[in-house]
């Protein structure tokens, strides 16, 4: 297929920590793959070889960064100095912008890219590509209102959007969290934003999840109970609590009345994930550090404790599957301002951070087993709009390049 007759659609999905960001832009890669497609996405994530790239999709590896401390990144993997790492992250940026040629440059999060990476590919798009379409994904909340006025301000953040970007498309839906009126966004930035509704994941195939507990060892009549904390970097406490919830139980001769499965997530440290595989094993329950088919699991299970991660939300409402959500309040409030949001709509139901406990873990399991329809009256009613609104975006620009109006 020549690029003239092709759409080619290049993504950068920010990637210091965690599985969200890469996740969130696969899940989009996958949604919007056709023949007549090609996608592309520059990820530094250390899993994206563990990843399924369907057809027409495929991906450019660049050093990974990690976060140590306000604004300090370093090496993932590679021991070279960081300002050597971030030369090379940004010359194959902008090697593959000059190679690949996109018509739309979809950049997830950070308008600027890790440590302003990605602002010499956009002026140079600007320049160069007078047709391309410059696309900003912003997940519905970013952190709290305070914060992201102050650091977007300190980093030019409003003035970049406004110079470099044709569109902002904000996954979330503006009557459960309104970032124009929390974050003070300008007029002349309103005007690019479209509220694309969340993002729906693939569903499984009928007979998957069925399939996929038999395996598991879960029986028809049973519940099972699965707990992710998505990359897993900060997870232990969550895995911590229902572990001693279980091994409470266990002490007191307590049969639970759901089977449980565990993911760790592959970014828990080997020391923490040692020893909850190891708590796990004594308590005859299944865990992984990392699950190939999270939406199959997720389709599978009865209810998923997890953290509040924008990813893990959308597996689990696309598949109609209560969670119980304990977010995260360090280092940002996202998480918390979404769980707050959700329960607030029914959708989910949490235990902050700080709170959490084997006993209160315990009784917001039972509790929800048991009042299960309300919970599923609530998501029935919830519609993903994501992918549909993202399409029609596109498709608006596909028909622009080739002269259709």
């Amino acid at each position: 297929m020549d690029k003239i007759s092709s759409f080619n659609i290049l993504m950068y999905s920010h990637d210091t920590y965690g599985l969200g960001h890469i996740r969130r832009t696969m899940a989009i890669a996958e949604q919007l793959r056709k023949d007549d497609t090609n996608i592309l996405i520059l990820t530094g994530s250390p899993i994206a070889g563990r990843l399924t790239f369907p057809k027409y999709v495929d991906y450019v590896r660049i050093p990974g960064m990690i976060k140590k401390a306000n604004d300090e990144y370093f090496p993932l993997t590679i021991r070279i100095d960081p300002v050597q790492a971030m030369d090379i992250r940004q010359s194959i940026i902008m090697a593959t912008v000059k190679t690949f040629l996109p018509d739309l440059f979809i950049v997830d999060k950070e308008p600027q890219g890790l440590k302003k990476e990605v602002l010499p590919a956009l002026e140079w798009i600007k320049e160069n590509l007078k047709n391309t379409k410059t696309i900003l994904g912003l997940r519905d909340i970013m952190d709290d209102a305070q914060t992201v006025i102050s650091d977007w301000e300190k980093k030019n953040i409003y003035s970049t959007i406004e110079e470099f970007y044709t569109e902002v498309w904000v996954y979330g839906q503006k009557s459960i969290y309104d970032p124009v009126l929390e974050y003070k966004i300008p007029a002349s930035i309103e005007k690019k934003l479209h509220f694309t509704g969340y993002i729906p994941r693939k569903i499984p195939r009928e007979g998957m999840a069925e399939a996929l507990r038999l395996q598991l060892n879960v029986m028809k009549n049973e519940k099972l109970v699965t707990v992710t904390t998505g990359g897993g970097g900060d997870g232990f406490h969550v895995l911590d609590s229902y572990l001693k919830m279980l091994e409470r139980m266990k002490e007191q001769s307590i049969l639970p009345v759901f089977q449980s499965v565990l993911i760790t997530g592959p970014f828990l440290s080997k020391s923490d994930t040692e020893l909850v595989l190891e708590r796990a094993g004594a308590l005859g329950i299944q865990a992984h550090d990392f699950f190939p088919d999270m939406e199959t699991l997720i389709a599978a299970s009865d209810l998923v404790v997890c953290m509040g991660g924008y990813n893990t939300i959308c597996e689990v409402l696309s598949s109609n599957i209560m969670s119980l959500v304990i977010p995260r309040e360090i280092p940002r409030k996202e998480q918390y301002i979404r769980a707050k949001a959700f329960s607030d709509e029914h959708l989910v139901d949490y235990i902050p951070w700080s709170q959490l406990n084997a006993s209160n873990l315990e009784e917001k399991i039972l509790y929800m087993l048991g009042h299960k329809d309300s919970f599923i009256k609530a998501m029935n009613g919830f519609e993903m709009t994501g992918i549909v609104k993202i399409c029609e975006r596109i498709s608006n620009f596909w028909n622009g390049k080739n002269g259709k109006q």
